[in-house]
């Protein structure tokens, strides 16, 4: 005697229509679209700060050039060119700081997109003062994808 085991249905108790289905994909992909919204906007922000911050950094460098040259002066905010002072040239204080500015630009320009606007340089030196203390004004300024103006990061110190 092999007993057979029927399924009995419980009165009111069905599967998931097809309508039903359809209604919880609308609702899945819903949510799907809005996170996809959310993840681009990351993106945009995280290459934001990495421009901020790689500005940040290129003043605090180009702070750091003028603390070790200290008697260059105003020489910070001429022109820049390529000495070779790194390579162990022998320069003098104001040869080392248009090397600086040289290698700095260059670094700047290649690192951070550029506004193209030949108006504003994309970095620039101020010098204020003749002698010590002397204030300078340090700016890096960049073009970022989402802004219509371009940014800067200026940076003031006084040695």
């Amino acid at each position: 005697m092999s007993k057979r085991m029927h399924l009995q249905r419980i009165p009111g108790q069905r599967g998931f229509s097809i309508v039903e289905a359809m209604v919880a994909l609308l609702v899945l992909s819903v949510g799907m679209l809005g996170i996809a919204g959310l993840y681009v906007t990351t993106l945009r922000a995280s290459g934001s700060a990495l421009y901020r911050s790689h500005a940040i950094n290129f003043a605090a460098d180009m702070a750091d050039r003028i603390r070790a040259n200290p008697t260059a002066g105003a020489a910070y905010a001429g022109a820049a060119a390529n000495n070779n002072c790194a390579q162990g040239a022998t320069c003098n204080p104001a040869q080392l700081a248009a090397d600086d500015v040289f290698r700095w630009q260059q670094q700047v320009a290649t690192t951070l997109p550029d506004d193209g606007d030949p108006g504003l340089p994309q970095t620039q030196v101020v010098v204020v003062g003749a002698a010590a203390p002397r204030t300078y004004q340090i700016t890096v300024r960049w073009a970022e994808p989402a802004e219509p103006q371009p940014l800067s990061y200026v940076l003031r110190m006084q040695i």
